[in-house]
């Protein structure tokens, strides 16, 4: 007798080559529409599916968790961060939790630089003057921005991202890099990346001309960068978030902003994605982009298999290979 394929359920669009190995493995249900889906649908799929799919979009708190009768199993999550969800609630659940690490670092680390150098060279400024008619022509004092190469980059949370944005900054732009990270790092894996560890946050604020964050978001990080912290800054330096929007206090991100605290920021990630204040969206000082860090084919592609292969294995009664509960 055939055993029915587990039936899972896939909570935003996927590419298309890893949603073919999906449907053709289990008894998948899409969500054509790809909007969010709110707290009673979630809760609804957990007693409906043996597996659901989330992404950043998807909020499981504790409460989706309770009240009994849940079918799901696993939550193969698409993306690194798991802040979104109550990991705690769904472990006491009895339900498994994956993430895709390791896939995604080249590219959020390449957007992170991206933004560090858009930030300081005002690139987002400067093409919205050309495309609204209003450049007038080269001139010595137009647009002066903040020069890259020489300067120092602190970076907070020295893990994969971390340490490949330190590879890029300081054999790219010859950047002294200095770094918070919560362990210690040894001395001779800091030197790989030209990079060395200080003790407080508040250290490499100080120090630091770029500040690059690339820690996990909820619990203890929440707000992480506060209003003391930002203070803690150099007045003409730069904050980059391709973390989680909640690692900023994003009122006191745009307070500082708008009264010069620090000189401008660039981010990828907000605290209540997709809304963006709209005080923030008015700072010419920041640059502003919809959450692309890991917006390529290639990697993509290849976080849509790590799921796949996580829950594959569970499936098959092995190890997940990236359990996080």
């Amino acid at each position: 007798m055939m055993t029915a394929k587990p039936r899972i359920l896939i909570t935003r669009r996927w590419p298309q080559a890893v949603e073919r190995v999906l449907a053709e493995r289990f008894d998948t249900v899409l969500n054509e529409e790809d909007r969010p889906l709110d707290r009673s649908a979630l809760a609804d799929a957990l007693r409906n599916f043996d597996a659901v799919l989330p992404t950043v979009s998807d909020r499981l708190p504790a409460d989706v968790f309770t009240g009994g009768g849940l079918r799901t199993r696993i939550l193969g999550n698409f993306g690194v961060g798991y802040n979104h969800i109550d990991a705690g609630a769904a472990k006491e659940a009895g339900i498994v939790v994956t993430n895709t690490p390791g896939v995604l670092t080249d590219c959020t680390a390449d957007l992170a630089v991206s933004l560090l150098l858009a930030a300081a060279r005002r690139t987002g400024e400067g093409e919205r003057q050309v495309r609204a008619g209003a450049w007038e022509g080269w001139r010595p004092t137009h647009m002066i921005g903040t020069k890259v190469t020489g300067k120092t980059l602190g970076i907070i949370g020295f893990g994969r991202i971390g340490k490949a944005m330190a590879k890029r900054c300081h054999f790219g732009f010859d950047m002294d890099i200095v770094f918070y990270n919560r362990s210690r790092v040894a001395p001779e894996e800091a030197a790989r990346f030209g990079a060395r560890q200080l003790d407080t946050v508040e250290d490499v604020l100080k120090a630091a001309d770029f500040v690059s964050l690339h820690c996990p978001g909820g619990g203890e990080n929440r707000h992480l960068i506060n209003a003391a912290r930002l203070a803690a800054m150099k007045p003409g330096a730069y904050l980059i978030n391709t973390a989680r929007g909640d690692v900023v206090d994003e009122e006191a991100l745009i307070e500082a902003l708008e009264k010069g605290v620090i000189r401008g920021a660039g981010l990828d990630v907000y605290e209540a994605e997709p809304d963006v204040p709209t005080r923030l969206r008015a700072l010419e000082n920041v640059v502003l982009l919809p959450h692309l860090g890991s917006a390529t084919e290639e990697t993509r592609t290849a976080m849509g298999m790590k799921v796949v292969d996580n829950i594959t294995a569970f499936f098959a009664g092995l190890e997940p290979p990236d359990r996080v509960t």
